[in-house]
């Protein structure tokens, strides 16, 4: 199968990539490397198409006989579009690119959504909830599931958003300051400084490891759902206090944490993911504990 990866070299993409590969499809991978490297497609060097362009190019590409898409390159973190509203416009716009390949080109699409969603909602989070307006990301993503809504019901074209929990894993670097705090703890503590937690660390993720999301991602595409959203998490929340904790133990260290204050206005403090749904839908079941993912990473270096 013709498979298109948007942000194929970043984090999530790029490990969705290395699976398609494995399984035998034929990838093409479309990333602008804002927050992607090459190096996160070093294991499947030669055996991908890569196209260094945005979205926003896609009509002017020759993508016609692609049969499936994930839209996984879409900004991914709420500070992003905080430093940059006009993010807003340029992600939907790029989304409604995106949709008009997969319109013309009859394919499916699974994309990027989030558990931002919830913000104001209390956990566990289902998919029926949507939070009052708070941030601009979550604006622009809500916007979007909308948009996949529109499509489906004008020209039947078949979508599913993947609301990512606290996502982790390899591949993550090229994000720097972007990237998920079990990461940057790891960063840190490899390197005998403190983990920074921002606030008293009582808030909670659902940290959720990238092989379990990957994972997800292909159930979906796979399945007869139409136009669907849903939840990717672990159904389990982990305190930073914990977090931090855990990879310091792994490292063989003590290194405390350092506080500072939150500037963070509308801060989410606690997310935690729903799967009856997914659980539903597509069979999904994560595999991988926080625990297994940080020694993984730890490992691995």
């Amino acid at each position: 199968m013709k498979v298109l990866v948007t942000g194929g070299a970043g984090f999530i993409g790029s490990n969705l990539v290395e699976e398609l590969i494995r399984r035998g499809e034929d990838v093409t991978v479309l990333d602008n490397f804002s927050t992607g490297s090459t190096e996160n497609l070093e294991s499947v060097r030669g055996e991908v198409k890569v196209l260094r362009a945005t979205c926003s190019m896609i009509p002017k590409l020759k993508l016609s006989k692609t049969e499936l898409v994930f839209h996984i390159g879409i900004p991914s973190s709420s500070p992003m579009y905080r430093e940059n509203p006009l993010l807003v416009g340029e992600s939907i716009n790029e989304f409604i690119k995106v949709f008009g390949l997969a319109k013309k080109n009859k394919a499916k699409i699974i994309y990027a959504s989030t558990s931002s969603m919830y913000g104001r909602c209390k956990p566990p989070h289902r998919e029926d909830m949507v939070s009052e307006p708070f941030d601009y990301y979550t604006e622009a993503r809500v916007a979007m599931e909308r948009l996949a809504r529109v499509y489906h019901e004008l020209y039947g074209v078949n979508s599913v958003g993947m609301r990512f929990f606290s996502v982790y894993g390899p591949h993550e670097k090229a994000k720097g300051k972007y990237a998920n705090v079990v990461s940057q703890f790891i960063w840190n503590i490899r390197e005998d400084k403190p983990p920074v937690i921002y606030g008293d660390g009582t808030q909670t993720r659902d940290f959720v490891h990238v092989s379990d999301v990957v994972s997800a991602c292909l159930k979906a595409a796979w399945a007869d759902l139409g136009c669907e959203v849903i939840n990717v998490g672990t159904g389990k929340s982990t305190t930073f206090n914990r977090a931090a904790e855990l990879v310091s133990r792994f490292f063989g260290k003590s290194i405390k944490p350092e506080y500072r204050p939150n500037p963070i206005k509308n801060y989410v403090y606690h997310t935690l993911a729903d799967l009856t749904k997914a659980r539903k839908l597509i069979g999904y079941e994560p595999e991988v504990t926080l625990e297994e993912g940080v020694r993984r990473l730890v490992k691995e270096g």
